[in-house]
């Protein structure tokens, strides 16, 4: 087995939220695609579905920054199961949307939904360096970026594949165990998922929590630039929209449209294996954020103009290998840099940055998408990425290297000195 797996064998608190991880994900999938296939046959038109997926981008954005001090003041074990116990009664609710008058439910589901993984999110990337040891968190960081790649393909293709053969409701079914699963393999974790904290004392409000860590991130030019780093690809994830007419124009449709999803997945899920040596070593991780956001946009730049089908599919995944790679190296080097008693926090305002750029970019495309040309969105896109890019490293060309990260936990739960 390459070694960047053997801590699956070694680790077994690990391997249990990363197997958590996955059912979570394969079932936001599964319930996402027959969904947005289902709600369009019961009202007749696309725009119940555009808000589904509006409603699930726009709630994560204005939750993350209250859930992360929730991840930094509450047990992260029960965080997670709570969340994944709260997603699977929302997904109940999905089994009363039979008919035009009931669709309208699907938006109080998905919102529930996006509720629950708003908490589940930062408190899963904050817990991961305390589950474990620091020689194998980069290898632990490359499986658990995988996670997500691998459950687009597997849980999307499985959920159209799934609603054509039976029903959208058998997804939304086993979407529900998968979710049940989640917390049961949560619960078998044995290793406390935060540093401890010091006693004594009144526990800090909220509000306050998150001005301390901005605060903190603020005084810190190393971690404005990893916070910032995820929006370049975010503000180019218009994209996404005009898939299925790519497909048309091609003359492929939707078998096309899904294949192009399938390759996004796919990118995001090797991208982090094969860059994995770039966490090993610090003088290199700067310059590989901004090539892995300087080659998503050229990536594509070329779908917008290529003219031959299978270049276009190979140009998609180049650039999601690209955006996976981005994710997981920013988040290595957050994990390393920020303090366990701020993590929580930090990673929620990197995510909400990330998720802020990926809604706005969606909507001004799709906002733009019965008036432009398709591949003028797709080059408008692309270009906003490479400038961001390009601006980011020169703005970031003085940072110096990290040093060893300690993953900031120093026994207490305090946060180390400046």
């Amino acid at each position: 087995m390459p070694a960047a797996f053997s801590v699956l064998t070694r680790n077994r608190d690990f391997r249990r939220l990363f197997a958590a991880e996955l059912v979570v994900f394969g079932a936001d999938w599964f319930v996402m695609v027959p969904l947005l296939v289902l709600l369009p046959e019961l009202t007749g038109g696309g725009t119940l579905g555009a808000m589904v997926l509006a409603v699930d981008t726009g709630i994560l954005a204005l939750l993350l920054p209250w859930t992360g001090t929730v991840a930094d003041r509450v047990d992260r074990r029960k965080i997670l199961i709570v969340s994944n116990a709260a997603a699977f009664l929302s997904v109940l609710l999905l089994f009363a949307v039979r008919s035009e008058a009931t669709a309208p439910l699907a938006l109080v589901a998905v919102g529930a939904i996006a509720v629950s993984k708003a908490f589940y999110s930062p408190a899963a990337s904050a817990a991961l360096p305390n589950l474990v040891d620091p020689e194998d968190l980069a290898a632990a960081n490359t499986i658990a970026g995988s996670a997500w790649g691998t459950m687009t393909v597997v849980g999307a293709s499985l959920g159209g594949v799934v609603s054509s053969a039976f029903s959208p409701y058998i997804c939304f079914a086993v979407t529900a165990v998968c979710l049940l699963t989640g917390s049961l393999l949560t619960t078998l974790i044995r290793r406390p998922m935060q540093a401890p904290r010091s006693g004594g004392g009144e526990p800090v409000r909220a509000l306050a929590a998150l001005l301390e860590s901005l605060r903190y991130i603020a005084a810190r030019p190393r971690l404005r630039a990893l916070v910032t780093v995820k929006s370049a690809v975010g503000l180019g994830n218009g994209v996404l929209t005009v898939f299925p007419l790519i497909a048309a124009a091609h003359g492929v449709g939707a078998l096309g449209a899904g294949l192009l999803f399938a390759l996004r997945g796919a990118g995001a899920l090797v991208g982090p294996l094969v860059m994995r040596p770039v966490l090993n070593r610090p003088s290199w991780l700067l310059p590989g954020l901004a090539l892995s956001m300087g080659l998503y946009g050229v990536g594509y730049l070329g779908v917008a103009f290529a003219q031959w089908f299978p270049l276009v599919a190979a140009l998609v995944f180049v650039a999601h290998f690209a955006g996976g790679s981005n994710w997981v190296l920013s988040n290595y080097a957050l994990q390393g840099e920020v303090p366990d008693a701020l993590r929580g926090r930090v990673f929620a305002t990197d995510m909400m940055l990330a998720t802020l750029a990926i809604a706005v970019s969606q909507l001004v495309a799709g906002t733009a998408i019965d008036r432009v040309d398709p591949a003028w969105i797709i080059a408008g896109c692309a270009s906003i990425t490479l400038t961001y890019a390009i601006g980011w490293r020169i703005a970031t060309r003085r940072l110096r290297p990290s040093a060893e990260p300690t993953f900031g936990i120093t026994g207490t739960g305090e946060l180390p000195p400046k």
